[in-house]
């Protein structure tokens, strides 16, 4: 069971890798916001990850904390550029 966390954990670091290129390289706005939420994905699953291999359920609070705000961020950059 470790060595498949870890192997996971591995590839979600390639993942976040090739989402920051994807950040940074992106077009236009929309490009990079998805990019983000890509990000947030790829960061929540880091730490469902990194507390399956502690075993330590407390950190499904920041799980929840770390969701909440890429939702919320998501939907405040769409509300400001709804006419772009």
């Amino acid at each position: 069971m470790r060595s498949a966390l870890v192997v996971t954990a591995g590839l979600l670091a390639v993942a976040g890798f090739l989402t920051l290129v994807r950040l940074f390289r992106g077009p236009t706005l929309h490009d990079r916001l998805v990019a983000l939420d890509t990000l947030v994905v790829v960061v929540i699953s880091g730490i469902a990850v990194e507390a399956a291999l502690r075993d330590a359920a407390a950190n499904v609070i920041l799980l929840v904390v770390v969701a909440l705000v890429g939702f919320l961020s998501t939907v405040s950059v769409l509300r400001f550029t709804e006419g772009a």
